[in-house]
């Protein structure tokens, strides 16, 4: 290859290009911007419904523990065995995790039926059954759940704050903040009864532990235990939001978030304009290859 195939392309050879190109481009350009507006008109309205809440951090035994000094060092082993947790600081972690978990996602799912709400293309409302009876294309409550996961639900935590939004996004803005507001319902719920069958228990176990020493000092500290375990319960039966508690709820949008015409006109035409230009360049460096290979021939 000689040197005359590395010649650059000049300015004045592309901007030649464009203007031979510009009513293809002013067309292509319309039709795209056209067909993003109006696809953006079509298509069904999606709202985002955002509910703002903040995990709670229930310290449970772990404050009494730290000032029983000695006596847990007796019984450390004691409040281990009865499952007592001396630490809080996955409590918060646990309590998102529940909320994105999938047993909580299936159980609202299932309570409420929303199967033929996720997936309304293949139900047939009037009679009452999906359209395809095949056993191999009705959805299922783990496809529903992957769906809800990938295109209903966003969990997202601010680390400077610890503030979490929870946002749900659905062709109904009633709907949106409704699942919203029952989902950290739901998940206080079920933190909450979590946490009394665990106090319970323990409150048993260290019952009938209690019962089978003398040790006065041993005693005092399972009744120490005992006390907090109790307490933790009362908390858990009085507090409805024990896990997460509401800084703002959910209410339902006027506005949908998607498909928003604006963007969707505007984002068409600089994409189809950039693509136009790439194009171009290509075709006018093929050509002025070409043009230098047959001039040095």
């Amino acid at each position: 290859m000689n040197d005359s195939d590395h010649a650059e392309l000049t300015l004045q050879e592309y901007v030649g290009v464009l203007r031979g190109w510009r009513i293809p481009i002013l067309l292509l350009l319309v039709l795209a911007t056209s067909g993003a507006a109006v696809a953006a008109y079509v298509l069904p309205k999606k709202y985002t419904a955002s509910v703002l809440i903040s995990p709670v951090a229930n310290s449970g035994s772990s404050g009494l523990l730290s000032g029983l000094n000695s006596m847990v060092s007796q019984i450390g082993g004691l409040a281990s065995l009865a499952g007592i947790s001396q630490t809080t600081d996955s409590t918060k972690a646990e309590s998102l995790a529940t909320l994105e978990s999938e047993e909580l996602t299936d159980a609202y799912i299932e309570q409420n039926n929303l199967l033929p709400v996720i997936f309304r293309s293949k139900w047939d409302s009037k009679r009452g059954v999906w359209i395809d009876q095949d056993p191999r294309h009705i959805p299922t409550l783990w496809q529903a759940n992957q769906y809800f996961k990938k295109r209903v639900r966003d969990v997202t935590a601010d680390s400077k704050t610890g503030l979490v939004t929870l946002k749900i996004t659905w062709t109904d803005p009633a709907t949106a903040a409704k699942w919203a507001n029952d989902l950290v319902r739901m998940t206080n719920q079920y933190r909450r009864d979590k946490a009394i069958q665990e106090s319970e228990r323990n409150v048993s176990f260290l019952t009938s532990e209690a019962a089978k020493t003398d040790v006065v000092g041993v005693k005092q500290a399972i009744y120490s235990i005992l006390q907090n375990e109790i307490s933790k319960m009362m908390l858990a039966r009085g507090n409805e939001e024990y896990a997460l508690k509401v800084i703002d709820p959910a209410t339902p949008p006027e506005r949908p978030s998607s498909p928003l015409p604006l963007y969707w006109t505007v984002g068409a035409f600089f994409i189809t304009l950039g693509l136009c230009m790439m194009a171009a360049f290509l075709r006018a460096t093929i050509g002025h290859r070409t043009q230098i290979r047959d001039t040095a021939s």
